[in-house]
């Protein structure tokens, strides 16, 4: 919690910070990346940082972080720094990098702001950083703890057993420990990091859904062609070859419990729900499921057969696609043409919706779900990138 002088501060300028914050975090990054080079060539998505995704994202949850310490909603810290701090411990942070961010992003607030910052603004923003910063550490000791490693000790190499094309533009891998033991468990739903060496020399780290169940002592990715390591992963990566991977994170996970189902998909995003799916064929549950999934055609829907394959398995599961592109085939009972739409779709009262897919098909999904009376706390997602969504909604 904020101390009292401080949370006067931060209320007089969180409009003003707010409203510089997308130049403060992409001059941080730059000045971060100009002193620390090996943080872009080796940890940082650099299609992320390209394209402006990675400092809208530290953007908004700065700010989010910062309002919602004048107007307290612990639902909502939680759940914009938990999928931070499996994000961060996916890559293998460590707390001493904390300091690194500190050092960059204050001197970018300085030089954005100017003589706005006094010693009272930068020291009540310091404050909020953190109080950020040693949340998340305790958070990623936890997630480490949890996952039996020592903070930042996430690595470890793999085999491919098998690759397999699952649509005209994705792949799977089946990964196997190098000596023949089981892997680790996981969480259904789930995902790892895989850092490959490229051509140029550097290490980037992208993360995939686990597309299996947890069960089987292995691993499964599923890679769509599209981003440098992606298409690295398409065009070089075959049976027998090593990759070096992540521990298993993420909090889009099954709860325990026994309430309806909804997941819905659009896309690559298929491959959470597929684990999902398989988990729950693979342990016979009987609660009502419904599946809904959207593509641009049955071509480019990856794990089509195997979707089909699992909701058959399961007793009270429904499925419904949507296909922007339908060719030659007519809609007919679950199939339909264009866009994803829920209105003829029924939702059982106390339903689970678990979300993954673009971001504007997302957000979509949720209004619609709000607009069916779904509790927001009941409705989860998956971001694939930097995650916007969390500090919007």
């Amino acid at each position: 919690m904020l101390s009292p002088t401080s949370t006067d501060v931060i209320r007089a300028t969180l409009p003003v910070v707010g409203a510089a914050i997308s130049d403060i975090t992409t001059l941080f990054y730059r000045k971060m990346f100009d002193a620390h080079p090996e943080l872009e060539r080796d940890l940082f998505n650099r299609g992320n940082q390209k394209q402006g995704e990675q400092q809208k994202a530290l953007a908004g949850a700065i700010a989010a972080f910062a309002a919602l310490q004048l107007e307290p909603d612990q639902a909502r810290v939680d759940l914009i720094l938990s999928r931070i701090a499996n994000k961060h411990a996916s890559l293998g942070i460590e707390p001493s990098q904390y300091a690194i961010v500190h050092t960059h992003l204050f001197a970018a607030i300085v030089e954005v702001l100017g003589d706005a910052v006094t010693p009272e603004v930068a020291a009540a923003w310091d404050e909020v950083y953190w109080l950020m910063a040693e949340t998340l550490i305790a958070m990623e000791a936890g997630l480490y703890a949890s996952a039996g490693v020592a903070a930042g000790d996430v690595w470890r190499d793999v085999r491919v057993r098998e690759r397999r094309h699952e649509s005209a533009d994705t792949v799977s891998f089946v990964l196997t420990s190098v000596d023949g033991s089981p892997l680790p468990s996981f969480a259904p739903g789930q995902y790892l990091s895989v850092a490959v060496r490229l051509p140029d020399g550097a290490r980037q780290i992208r993360q995939y859904s686990l597309s299996s169940a947890p069960s089987r002592g292995d691993w499964r990715i599923s890679v769509k062609r599209a981003g440098e390591v992606s298409n690295f992963l398409y065009h070089n990566v075959f049976e027998d070859d090593a990759l070096t991977v992540s521990t298993p994170f993420g909090d889009l996970v099954l709860q325990d419990d026994d309430a309806p189902l909804l997941l819905v998909s659009a896309g690559i995003g298929c491959t959470p729900m597929i684990g999902m799916l398989s988990h729950l064929a693979d342990t016979d549950d009987s609660r009502p499921i419904s599946v809904l999934h959207a593509d641009r055609s049955a071509s480019s829907h990856a794990h089509r057969a195997e979707l089909t394959e699992l909701v058959e398995r399961l007793p009270f599961a429904v499925m419904h696609r949507w296909y922007e592109d339908l060719g030659t085939r007519r809609p007919e009972g679950g199939l339909r043409e264009g866009r994803a739409d829920l209105g003829e779709v029924t939702i059982a009262p106390g339903t689970r919706a678990y979300l993954c897919g673009p971001l504007p098909f997302m957000l979509g999904i949720r209004e619609a779900l709000l607009a069916k009376d779904v509790p927001a706390e009941n409705i989860h997602y998956e971001v694939f990138g930097p995650d916007s969504w969390s500090a919007t909604v």
